[in-house]
């Protein structure tokens, strides 16, 4: 028999493969960082030995959960401008905070708070788009988390940041040479949006992100604002006017993409863009919803994006795949729109792929990396159990999660975080919120 690190045991095992079966009494054998084998216990027992076998009564395994759209570091400025429009959210309060507070001290302290709130969360990995993403990067390998890391673009300059466009395309290459091949943080190249970008800048960043294949990452279509002034600016609606560019390709995650036409649809399936539908953040900035039942009809690969917790309020993505489920069936008058099994197909390996990290995760097969979670069913809220899809979109609360490991490597065990010290996380925080509001 083969020796192993791990054999996690699960009542019910959700792999995200094949035709998404669960498998009932199933186990997972991992060794390092990388998942051996999957299979029944009776299975895996007669195979594997293992020093740590995780009890599985009661229990649901499934792949560590993704968020396919963040600005991680914005947690700090959850609740301080809420029930706005999103314009006047962003440029009256939002950039203005930002441009106060916004330093690498400040992002080397809100990412422990926001990666520490994703991993309780059962988030194993997310992509973000803002700045001081080496700061970013090194808190996470520290902490041992997943990231797609996006270097911010924008026209303008921003503090001591960045004077010009140079600047930033400078420290956007300098995190790709930093960081590409790095097991846990993959770098990246996020021009903000049409309305802070120019087409030679999106043009320059296609073009750094094929020289080094690494994946782009953008906002597309979020307002109606943000299409009227691509129309009057360019004579075209954000997706004509990236597609007329160029743009536009498999590498894309494009965030959003509320306000769409059913040709706009049709140009996303046919260059293979992502999506990363922020359905809670939308609804409370009143941005509108994305028309995700076509998009997935049409065959553009959907997932879910928490946003930052500036304008969500929180990095919950099973709070944004229950939302979305429900929403998307009332908007549509059809029940079955997007059903359980989608909900998490969309925050599992639809996300992975979207990001460019889908040979590495969102799914539990043999050869992909243990990035796992483990919750409890033995809840009242959670009892009995008929279908545990359901359960996951429609009933399970991020208080359940008890085990979440990332690369083979436990980050919380039984609630508690392994390799971030709570009670200092929230302590920063803390004193951050004293300096920002006075």
């Amino acid at each position: 028999m083969q020796k192993v690190d791990y054999i996690i045991k699960a009542d019910h095992l959700i792999t995200m493969e094949g035709n998404l079966s669960v498998i009932k009494n199933g186990a997972i054998a991992i060794s390092g960082t990388d998942i051996t084998d999957v299979g029944a216990f009776s299975d895996i027992s007669k195979k594997y030995i293992s020093d740590n076998i995780m009890d599985g009564k009661y229990k649901v395994v499934f792949p560590g959960l993704i968020n396919t759209h963040s600005h991680a570091a914005m947690v700090y400025f959850r609740g301080l401008a809420d029930d706005l429009p999103l314009q006047d959210w962003l440029e009256k309060h939002i950039w203005p905070a930002e441009m106060k507070w916004l330093t690498a001290e400040f992002v080397d302290d809100a990412i422990e708070l926001a990666c520490l709130e994703m991993l309780k969360a059962g988030i194993t990995s997310y992509s973000d788009m803002y700045f001081y993403q080496d700061i970013a990067a090194q808190k996470l390998s520290k902490i041992g988390m997943r990231g797609v890391l996006g270097s911010g673009i924008i026209d303008f300059p921003w503090r001591d940041y960045a004077q010009s466009p140079d600047d930033y395309f400078r420290k956007a290459e300098e995190h790709i040479n930093n960081w590409k091949g790095n097991e846990l943080v993959s770098p990246c190249v996020a021009p903000h949006a049409t309305f802070t970008c120019s087409p030679d800048n999106y043009k320059r960043a296609s073009d750094l992100a094929e020289k080094y294949d690494v994946p782009l990452h953008t906002h597309l279509a979020e307002t109606e604002f943000e299409v009227a002034q691509c129309k009057e600016k360019y004579g075209k609606t954000p997706v004509e006017h990236l597609d007329s560019i160029g743009f536009l390709s498999e590498r894309v995650c494009a965030a959003h993409c509320v306000w769409l036409t059913d040709e706009e649809i049709d140009i996303l399936a046919k260059k293979k863009v992502g999506v990363a539908h922020c359905i809670e953040s939308n609804l409370k900035l009143a941005s509108g919803i994305a028309p995700v039942a076509r998009m997935l009809k049409k065959g553009v690969k959907v997932a879910f994006g928490t946003d930052g917790a500036a304008s969500n309020n929180d990095l919950n993505i099973l709070g944004e795949l229950s939302t979305a489920a429900k929403v998307h069936k009332a908007i549509s008058g059809d029940a079955t729109a997007i059903d359980s099994k989608t909900a998490l197909l969309m925050a599992t390996r639809n996300a992975a792929e979207i990001i460019g990290i889908g040979n590495k995760t969102g799914s539990i097969k043999p050869g992909k990396k243990a990035d796992i979670v483990i919750a409890n069913l033995n809840q009242p809220h959670l009892t009995p159990v008929y279908d545990i899809y359901s359960h996951i979109a429609y009933c399970i609360r991020p208080s359940d999660i008890e085990t979440v490991m990332v690369n083979g490597k436990i980050l919380i065990d039984k609630g508690t975080a392994t390799t971030l010290d709570e009670s200092s996380v929230l302590s920063k925080a803390r004193s951050w919120q004293d300096k920002i509001k006075t």
